[in-house]
């Protein structure tokens, strides 16, 4: 470690920013303020309640900051007093003025979810499970004006697994990111200079912000595609679907293996089996065997209680055991 640590302002708002929180911590940097977004509205109350980082902050007795914007003198000067060496930023939410990226005497440094230059933007970790991506990771940049185009520092990979959501594949690139962002802060503090490698130019993709309109699923598309959103949406925005009538949440699916749907001429969205190991439901292209879902207002539950919740009878078929 040096002997005068680096002074650190951390820029972030969500659980993801927290462990590279605390990695800055970790390495003995010194953490002079945390910038994260103004409290807003939560829970069925309403109230407004703190961001992940600002709990964390609070917890670790830094000074927080919570500007609606960085774009004003005022907000610039305050940043500025605080004379940081570097300001690590990782999902703050807020766009960073040229201004202020030029306050740091190091820079600005971004973790980012993914292997840039694929899936720059707002939805990383979701946009590359729906692509049926095979692998991931993050980087460690330096920011630039533009977004998510900076030169990349250090970065990691790791794999997408079949079986991957939207909340493991959050959580493991958290975890990832702030081993990369120690590993930077380290290196940094010992006197190196991080070489800079620019983005390439070719494999740009962008990952735009979730909307709650693409949670419906559309059984007129491939069911390998509809099980990699019931995947990506999970924890948020979560998989939507019709049932006999009845919309529900769809928390787990596979897509069966066959080159068409089960019945062979099923119309997408038919019911073509149910029992106890799930609900069929022919698609474009194959059959989405729906394994968890959720009514309104009721729970997460397997296909074998939803269906011994609908007395009388599920479809037109017999509802197998």
């Amino acid at each position: 470690m040096p002997v005068e640590p680096l002074r650190l302002v951390f820029a972030g708002t969500p659980d993801f920013a927290v462990p590279g929180l605390c990695a800055c911590l970790d390495v003995g940097a010194e953490v002079v303020a945390v910038y994260t977004q103004p409290d807003r509205p939560a829970g069925r109350g309403r109230k407004l309640a703190p961001s992940p980082v600002k709990q964390a902050a609070r917890d670790a007795g830094i000074p927080v900051e919570q500007p609606e914007s960085l774009k004003s003198l005022e907000a610039q000067a305050r940043l500025r007093d605080y004379a940081p060496d570097l300001m690590v930023v990782i999902a703050y939410g807020l766009i960073l003025p040229r201004a202020v990226l030029a306050i740091p005497r190091l820079g600005c440094w971004n973790v980012h979810a993914s292997l840039l230059p694929r899936w720059r933007g707002a939805a990383p970790i979701q946009r590359a499970i729906l692509a049926g991506d095979t692998e991931t990771g993050v980087c460690l940049m330096r920011m630039e004006a533009g977004l998510d185009t900076g030169p990349i520092l250090l970065s990691a990979a790791t794999p997408i697994d079949s079986t991957d959501t939207g909340g493991s594949l959050h959580d493991r690139l958290a975890s990832l990111g702030a081993n990369v962002l120690r590993e930077g802060l380290m290196r940094v503090a010992s006197g190196e200079t991080l070489p800079e490698t620019p983005q390439s130019e070719t494999g740009t993709t962008y990952a735009r912000k979730l909307d709650k309109a693409e949670a419906k699923l559309d059984f007129a598309r491939p069911a390998i595609e509809l099980e990699r959103k019931v995947r990506a949406f999970d924890p948020w925005p979560v998989a939507e679907a019709e049932l006999a009538g009845e919309r529900v949440r769809v928390w787990a699916a596979q897509p069966l293996a066959t080159d068409d749907n089960a019945s062979g001429h099923a119309a997408p969205g038919s019911i073509i089996a149910a029992s106890k190991h799930g609900i069929d439901v022919a698609c474009g292209q194959g059959t989405l065997r729906i394994l968890k879902l959720q009514r309104a207002g009721g729970r997460p539950i397997t296909a074998a209680d939803y269906l011994n919740a609908r007395p009388g009878g599920f479809f037109d078929k017999d509802v197998g055991s």
